[in-house]
């Protein structure tokens, strides 16, 4: 009992704990390499080779686009819209003719975290909303 009453202290103790500056360096320098990339994912089925998925980052490391396809071609696009907070507030998603299908607006608390998402047809009208609940295991 007292083995397992320790092990829980400790995950509580690691989930807790703010992020390190090695922690921080390392979300940091992964930030640094997604700059300006465009990344590539290809499926293999015997000889043939197809294209699977293609995101593109922006100078600031931020995904930009991202574009999903299928056996037919490309099956979806989303292109996303950052504030200078760096927050992304805006996403249009595209359908397999690259046609506007939803246009999605995101709103964040004043801790940064995500406190709602609009979902709007592409003539304007509001489909339907998201709302995020945070709970911490802690509050209990």
């Amino acid at each position: 009992m007292k083995f397992f009453s320790l092990l829980l202290l400790g995950a509580m103790f690691i989930v807790s704990t703010p992020l390190t500056y090695s922690q921080d360096n390392d979300i940091s320098q992964k930030k640094e390499r997604k700059k300006n990339l465009t990344v590539k994912e290809w499926n293999t089925s015997g000889t043939k080779r197809f294209l699977d998925h293609v995101t593109v980052y922006n100078d600031q490391g931020k995904k930009v686009e991202e574009i999903e396809y299928a056996a037919y071609g490309m099956r979806e696009r989303v292109i996303s819209e950052y504030n200078a907070q760096a927050q992304c507030v805006k996403q249009i998603v595209f359908n397999d003719r690259n046609k506007v299908n939803r246009i999605r607006k995101i709103e964040y608390n004043p801790d940064g975290s995500r406190k709602s998402q609009f979902n709007y047809l592409p003539n304007g009208k509001l489909e339907s909303v998201k709302i995020y609940e945070y709970q911490s295991d802690n509050a209990k």
